[in-house]
């Protein structure tokens, strides 16, 4: 496994990675939530973190461990999927020997990272977590990552009928489309330092192109 990714944590990956819920470098993993996604995650963590500051090892272990509890979007636990990730990456940490206040601050720093849990991060390294993990969900890599779920839920990529759903309710159960509209567009209002907004604003901005672009291919627009 190629660890140099998380420099300058790498024996931390090594030791951390082994934690995950599959093999993250197997063809049948989730593909976006895999080895790479913990790389460009990590990769966002850490240019944050050179303009805001935080502790790296802290924030490196919340990364490596963000997904230890894997959840599909569609299951009844999802809305608690990071609350049992960070009670897992306790565990993980506390057994390999972390100190207890360095174990609650990476548990917090999972616990609030996750969309779905609606938990103010509290700590700068959660926050930095929170917006890296974001970062991710936004920007090319945010539409690929949106179509790869929605296939993998069983989603059509949009409504012939109405693409841009201007005569029904949005559904990003059934139309990888409107995810964008109900969600990802949404996201860079809600970034927690002003090195991650900076960075959302800009993979905002090819979102909103990407879809003027589809929409008019499809001849929405």
């Amino acid at each position: 496994m190629n660890i140099s990714g998380f420099a300058p944590y790498q024996e931390l990956a090594r030791t951390l990675l082994q934690f995950q819920p599959s093999d993250p470098t197997s063809p049948s993993a989730d593909g976006a939530h895999d080895l790479s996604h913990l790389r460009r995650v990590w990769t966002n963590a850490f240019a944050i973190a050179a303009e805001e500051g935080g502790d790296g090892e802290v924030i490196a272990a919340g990364v490596l461990l963000h997904d230890c509890v894997h959840v599909e979007k569609n299951a009844p636990q999802r809305s608690i999927a990071s609350r049992l990730a960070a009670d897992r990456a306790a565990d993980i940490l506390a057994g390999i020997g972390w100190p207890p206040e360095r174990v609650a601050a990476v548990h917090h720093a999972v616990e609030a990272h996750s969309f779905s849990a609606n938990i103010s991060p509290k700590s700068l390294e959660a926050k930095i977590l929170q917006d890296a993990d974001r970062l991710d969900a936004i920007g090319m890599i945010g539409v690929a990552r949106c179509f790869y779920t929605a296939g993998r839920m069983g989603s059509s990529l949009y409504d012939a009928d109405d693409p841009r759903a201007l005569h029904r309710p949005l559904d990003d159960a059934s139309f990888a489309l409107d995810h964008f509209r109900l969600k990802l567009l949404r996201l860079k209002d809600g970034f927690q330092t002003a090195t991650g907004a900076t960075m959302a604003t800009e993979r905002t901005r090819r979102i909103a192109e990407f879809m003027v672009l589809l929409e008019t291919e499809i001849g929405a627009v």
